[in-house]
């Protein structure tokens, strides 16, 4: 019989050279596991327009001079994650490839390496988190599912970042890190303060979150901040699903990802975003949705959206395909790219 340390050993091995299903759980003991998660993806992109092509739509982008269309195959968003328990602690670590920001480290003359980045890492003891994981202004089940990563960031709730929250039945009350996009970040002193309270049932959940912070100006003064939110995922007709997110106020860089900034010179930026999306279930392994996005601002007088469509299809439980189009648009810059996405999956 194997005991602690060999089978410690053995699934590292395991996982490792590739062989380990994914979300397997090896049992150390009764109150020690450790389980091995992840998934490959490769896609197909294809982006044509006076937006420069990226890997995916992250709320902005580079204006070019002419329109140009662009073919890239990459596999930057394939990610591994290790998950360790022992009574009541948890950790959790996860790691992805976009390990230089949206472009990777790849040359893609040679070899299309790309370095790895750390998306989550924390520490779970009963009702206490500490460490980096989804920042908890955000209803990550709300998201919609999508060919491009992450659908309409541009509309989204969407940071990891450093906090401590605590949860207590459907309410969590953390602080997390502060940044001063826009202003003099190096001089952050006060954490971000959070709250969210979600109402679940078997119709699905609706949270209601808010969030409050100090904001350094590139002039030296403090600006208070504050965001709200209301975002959710609802049951519809058989497995199909309704998801939405709306966000308003001084939400800054906590909604839609590069396409606002937290101050605007010496002033707080304030921002209203929409976001919805529909899936529907052809079959049991066929489904689509449609989704789409959008964010405005008061300063900067940002107008952007994103919308698309698409169908995937399961082959097997772990192994799925999908085809998706769409639309990136920064209204206030009379620039748009349409993209036509192809992608595969394979979840260990």
């Amino acid at each position: 019989m194997l005991n602690k340390k060999n089978i410690i050993l053995s699934a590292c091995v395991l996982a490792m050279s590739g062989t380990a299903n994914a979300g397997y759980e090896y049992k150390v003991s009764d109150t020690d596991s450790i389980t091995f998660g992840g998934y490959i993806k490769a896609d197909v992109r294809y982006v044509d327009g006076n937006i420069a092509a990226s890997n995916y739509w992250y709320g902005s982008g580079a204006v070019l001079e002419e329109s140009a269309s662009n073919i890239n195959l990459s596999v930057n968003e394939t990610r591994f994650n290790t998950k360790y328990v022992h009574g009541d602690v948890m950790g959790f670590i996860e790691m992805d490839f976009y390990g230089d920001a949206v472009k990777g480290g790849g040359n893609e003359i040679i070899s299309n390496s790309s370095n790895p980045r750390l998306r989550h890492a924390f520490i779970k003891y009963k009702d206490v988190l500490v460490g980096q994981t989804w920042t908890t202004f955000q209803n990550t089940s709300s998201l919609a599912e999508a060919a491009d990563f992450g659908g309409p960031l541009v509309a989204s709730a969407f940071i990891r970042q450093g906090q401590v929250r605590y949860t207590i039945g459907g309410l969590q009350l953390a602080i997390e890190n502060p940044e001063s996009f826009g202003g003099q970040s190096g001089n952050d002193k006060v954490p971000d303060f959070i709250a969210k309270y979600t109402f679940k049932g078997d119709w699905g959940n609706v949270s209601i979150s808010g969030l409050a912070r100090q904001l350094q100006t590139k002039g030296g003064d403090s600006e208070s901040g504050f965001g709200y939110g209301i975002a959710g995922r609802v049951k519809t007709i058989g497995k199909d699903d309704f998801r939405f997110q709306l966000h308003t106020g001084n939400v800054g860089r906590y909604v839609g990802v590069a396409a606002a900034t937290d101050l605007v010179g010496e002033e707080v930026e304030e921002s209203t975003a929409i976001m919805v999306a529909y899936r529907h279930f052809w079959t049991d392994d066929i489904r689509s949705s449609v989704f789409y996005g959008n964010i405005t601002t008061d300063l900067s007088d940002r107008d952007r959206s994103h919308w698309g469509v698409n169908i995937f299809k399961n082959y097997t439980k772990e192994l799925s395909f999908g085809l998706e189009l769409g639309n990136f648009e920064m209204e206030e810059q009379d620039a748009d790219s349409d993209y036509v996405q192809f992608s595969t999956k394979y979840v260990f």
